[in-house]
């Protein structure tokens, strides 16, 4: 009989695959980089979602929100092009460009909208009377489209940046949206082997909200406790999965609540409550404080995330880290992934390369926007 040699590896396959880099000074890199990142973890995915967030890619439409929308027949269509034309004053508007592959058969309508919000009586009572931004304006149309016209979805909706997402392995996904041809400062994708909810066009990944989009790889086992608190601040899921809870979560904690990046992580994955104890006064006093307060925003099961928004990419595992996330570093880069191998397949040479502990977040930001 012949013996196997002992030092081949085994890949370990946990799920779904995450890369992502950022450029901290904000120099822009073309989407064939992500792209060649992702597509090591083809084994990854079972082809059912594949999707890219991409950051500083509509430099001549920085100052109007880039609404990525998704039809899935003609009277969606006309029915939110009313919604936004009532609601929006549109600078453009064009297909997203795509292109005919054959893993892609029969997908939905895309197109994208460069808008800032009409001043209506609506608008202005908000503003004036309820103490409302643009941002909140923006999150109650973004649910108002997805709850309420059927067969229309907000893929994205911040400044300068787009979510690319769809039934497919994520390199067949760049390719029918021709992701080559853009270039971006921040750039994540994800390769999806849903579990326990569908595969569909929507239900990809990255989710986003304004300008934070999230790619996940893991599951989310409190997402009934997360949704009911959201309800409670006017976020609706809709999107039948339990990720999107994260999105909604961290623009609730970042945006709404003025948490810092740091502390919005510790309130989703914080210490247990053995080490807390064991902290100093002025930290016991604090984390005790966050979980308090923010216990019904805990996220229980294995997860690893990428978190991106336009001012920075955070990586973060669930406390005891049941799902694999590896970060480096290469001059002003940070980069992130599920494995390391998609790391160097770009960046063959890091400074440092390391594996965060379970509820260590690894934060990286666009100098000049802390």
């Amino acid at each position: 009989m012949k013996l196997q040699p002992t030092h081949i590896f085994q890949k370990d396959i946990s799920n779904c695959g995450l890369t992502g880099f950022i450029s901290k000074k904000g120099t822009r890199v073309e989407g064939a980089v992500i792209i060649k990142s992702i597509s090591l973890m083809h084994d990854r995915g079972n082809g059912l979602g594949g999707g890219f967030g991409a950051y500083g890619i509509y430099p001549e439409f920085k100052d109007f929100y880039a609404f990525h929308l998704m039809y899935e027949n003609a009277m969606a269509l006309q029915l939110t092009e009313e919604y936004l034309e009532a609601n929006f004053h549109i600078e453009q508007q064009e297909d997203i460009p795509t292109r005919r592959t054959k893993a892609i058969a029969n997908p939905p309508v895309f197109k994208r909208y460069f808008a800032t919000p009409l001043e209506t009586d609506e608008y202005r009572e908000a503003v004036e009377y309820q103490g409302l931004t643009d941002s909140d304006m923006i999150v109650r149309h973004v649910m108002a489209i997805n709850h309420e016209i059927d067969g229309a979805f907000v893929v994205s909706s911040g400044k300068n940046m787009g979510a690319f997402k769809g039934v497919g392995f994520p390199e067949e996904i760049a390719e029918f949206f021709r992701l080559e041809e853009y270039s971006g400062h921040i750039w994540t994708a994800h390769n999806r082997f849903p579990t326990n909810t569908p595969g569909w066009w929507g239900g990809a990944h990255p989710f986003t909200l304004l300008d934070w989009s999230i790619v996940h790889n893991g599951e989310i086992s409190s997402y009934g406790i997360n949704k009911r608190y959201l309800e409670m601040y006017g976020y609706l899921c809709t999107m039948l999965t339990d990720t999107e809870v994260v999105a909604y979560m961290l623009d609730l904690l970042i945006r709404k609540h003025g948490l810092s990046p740091e502390l919005a992580c510790t309130a989703l994955a914080p210490p247990f409550w053995s080490l807390i104890d064991q902290l100093p006064q002025n930290e016991r006093d604090l984390y005790t404080a966050i979980r308090q307060v923010y216990g019904s925003a805990l996220l229980n099961g294995p997860f690893a995330i990428l978190f991106a928004s336009n001012k920075g990419l955070i990586g973060l595992n669930d406390r005891v880290k049941l799902r694999p996330l590896v970060c480096a570093e290469k001059d002003d880069f940070v980069y992130m992934a599920s494995e390391e191998s998609a790391i160097r397949e770009i960046c063959p040479a890091p400074s440092r390369i390391w594996s965060p502990r379970g509820g260590e977040p690894v934060i990286a930001m666009v100098e000049g926007t802390a």
